[in-house]
């Protein structure tokens, strides 16, 4: 984060992030999705949620992140919740 809480260093954000996906023969390479504000503080331009890429990076494994389930506390779990929706500019779909 570009300013920190009480002058102690950098603080944690939660309005945006970063990743970089390498290495991966299904990746479209060479591209940037979504861009942020000019700190780095909030998303601006195409808001991805970690849903989604979770979903995202499970399909690339060959994994259905619908059919990933596993039962906790009496209650049907899956990584992406109940959400997660594939990001078409990442994968070759």
């Amino acid at each position: 984060m570009p300013i920190s809480q009480r002058g102690v260093g950098r603080d944690h954000n939660p309005g945006t992030t970063s990743i970089w996906m390498a290495g991966a023969a299904r990746i479209k390479g060479g591209q940037v999705i979504g861009s942020s504000d000019e700190w780095g503080y909030k998303a601006q331009e195409q808001p991805i949620s970690y849903h989604d890429l979770h979903a995202t990076i499970l399909h690339l494994l060959g994994m259905d992140h619908t059919k990933l389930t596993y039962r906790y506390n009496g209650r049907d779990m899956r990584f992406t919740d109940v959400y997660g929706a594939l990001i078409p500019q990442i994968a070759n779909m």
